[in-house]
This record gives structure tokens, C-alpha cells and sequence, in this order.
């Protein structure tokens, strides 16, 4: 299969480079684009994310939030999976993700490994469908 086209919604860089480098290693991702705020993650989705695969958004963001990008990619209607990857995968969190459409809310301090699990099986198609939280 191609690799996933992904767009990462990511402020901090080291946590971004490790991530990024990480995926390309683990996984078959192919990073389309990054945003470190919420103006910039929802520009790119408008002009460029008809053709994405999977979105990656951190909820604390430079600016803005990733609840803001989450509603953003709800609102265009993307047939891209869409995963969180937070510190604060609080039960609160999880929830206002799903209200706003993603699929998946990973903890970035204890569920890197599981993201990379999920990102394989979107990968190889053995996933559930977007918008079924499993």
C-alpha cells in the first residue's frame, strides 16, 4: 500500500522531529505537512487536505488549540482518520475529541507505542473505519 499522507499539528519540535522520524521508521507515513498553531493547521486542511490520509493534532498548541483544528477538519468533511496525541488525555478530553471527530486520543507520555500500532493498521487496512472509536 502507498504510505499514509499525514499532517501533523505539532508545537513543540523535538517532540515533532522524534515523532516524525519515528513514524517513517515504524510505519509507512508520509508527512504532507506540519502546523504549530491552530490558524495554520486549519489553512493548510482548507487548501491541501482533500488528499490527506491521517491527522495528527496536539490539543496545547503555540496558539489556538487542537480542538479548534479537530472542528476545522469535522467541518470540511476530510476522508482522513484523525487522532490526537496529547498530555492531557483526561476523560474530558477524550470525549470533546470524539464530539468533534476523532478517531483516536493517544497520551503522548504512555501511548507513543500505540499510535504507532494504529498508524500500521491504517496503514495495512486492518483498522476500523474513521469514526468508529474501538
Amino acid at each position: 500500500m502507498p504510505p499514509l499522507k499525514t499532517f501533523i499539528v505539532e508545537d513543540n519540535k523535538v517532540i515533532y522531529d522524534n515523532l516524525v522520524s519515528t513514524l517513517q521508521e515504524l510505519t509507512e507515513v508520509e508527512v504532507v505537512g506540519h502546523a504549530i498553531d491552530e490558524m495554520g493547521a486549519v489553512r493548510w486542511l482548507r487548501e491541501d487536505g482533500a488528499a490527506l490520509d491521517l491527522l495528527i493534532v496536539d490539543i496545547f498548541l503555540r496558539s489556538g488549540s487542537g480542538l479548534g483544528v479537530l472542528k476545522a477538519a469535522q467541518d470540511a468533511r476530510l476522508g482522513a482518520r484523525t487522532v490526537v496525541l496529547t498530555n492531557y488525555a483526561t476523560a474530558d478530553i477524550r470525549q470533546r475529541c470524539a464530539v468533534l471527530g476523532a478517531d483516536r486520543v493517544f497520551d503522548k507520555s504512555c501511548q507513543l507505542d500505540d499510535l504507532i500500532a494504529y498508524c500500521a493498521r491504517v496503514s495495512d487496512g486492518s483498522a476500523t473505519q474513521p469514526g468508529e472509536l474501538r
